[in-house]
């Protein structure tokens, strides 16, 4: 017997179904989502797709080229090339995802307070972001990574991806916190947002049950497009040497590492950059697609 369906659940298959019609139109976001899934699923079953041991040094097999019995070569200890790049992604991936993640959360908590309540609550938190804005990134991310490896926590210590991930997250938000506000002043004005006040609700039951799944579809870009920015910037710390430290392999340090084997060793510099440009221009198809595909004025053609 067919459980019928709520006016709910047919409303949200279709508008799931409209999500899905239109992301599908997009090929090189398909494509995108696919090359994402692979890797990402890679890099979590590492163990199993490789029998190597990251960290195991072969002293007699430095430099070896690709080969049937090492598919990326090995390094200038002897190590596995591709069991190296596996598990450099497990924390290239981790602190793109919790840097991603700090961002999202700060930016919508900022950018839904400062379009909904306006005023000088407006003004002060946007001069907050624009203050944010004109810091030099790179090298605000560089000193306080420093500072909190100072710091006596086990958490924070040099192969920990912990402290780098904080550092860029918190300086990460501010492209979020204006499009969720430009989004919240817009909604502040509609009828189901001023019944929420006329029945009596909070300002929070109003901002996150109400305004907040309104907004969604900009947090959800920002998201995907925010997680390769993140990668980039662990790679490129990791890779002046300000990010995770070895021996633990991410992808920045292992491009770090090869500097001087560029010539004599190309592969161990081609394979680590290659997966860093693979994910990042992937994600960022990902991101299109999803942006066009949750903006419904927005008219997609055949790619």
């Amino acid at each position: 017997m067919t459980a019928s369906l709520t006016p709910k659940s047919i409303r949200e298959q279709s508008l799931f179904l409209f999500f899905w019609l239109r992301f599908r139109k997009h090929s090189m976001a398909l494509s995108g989502s696919i090359v994402v899934l692979v890797i990402t699923l890679l890099v979590a079953f590492a163990p199993l797709v490789t029998q190597y041991d990251p960290f195991k040094q072969d002293l007699r097999n430095r430099f070896q080229p690709p080969s049937a019995q090492n598919w990326m070569g090995t390094d200038d200890l002897g190590r596995d090339m591709f069991t190296r790049v596996l598990y450099g992604g497990r924390i290239s991936l981790s602190v793109g995802l919790l840097a991603m993640g700090i961002s999202i959360v700060l930016g919508s908590i900022v950018g839904l307070v400062s379009g909904y309540y306006g005023g000088w609550i407006d003004s002060s938190l946007m001069r907050i972001t624009e203050i944010f804005l004109s810091i030099p990134r790179l090298f605000v991310l560089i000193a306080m990574g420093m500072f909190l490896r100072t710091l006596n926590l086990p958490a924070m210590q040099a192969g920990s991806f912990l402290p780098i991930s904080l550092v860029i997250g918190a300086l990460s938000w501010m492209g979020t916190a204006r499009l969720v506000r430009a989004s919240t002043l817009e909604l502040r004005e509609r009828e189901f947002v001023q019944a929420s006040r006329a029945l009596g609700g909070s300002d929070a039951r109003t901002l996150f049950l109400h305004i907040l799944p309104n907004v969604a579809s900009p947090i959800i870009v920002s998201a995907t497009l925010g997680l390769a920015g993140a990668i980039i910037s662990e790679s490129g710390l990791s890779y002046l040497g300000f990010g995770v430290q070895l021996p633990t392999p991410t992808w920045g340090n292992m491009l770090s590492n090869t500097q001087n084997q560029m010539l004599t060793a190309p592969w161990t510099a081609i394979f680590p950059g290659l997966a860093i440009f693979v994910v990042v221009v992937a994600i960022n198809y990902l991101g299109d697609g999803l942006r066009d595909a949750l903006d419904p004025r927005h008219t997609i053609g055949k790619k």
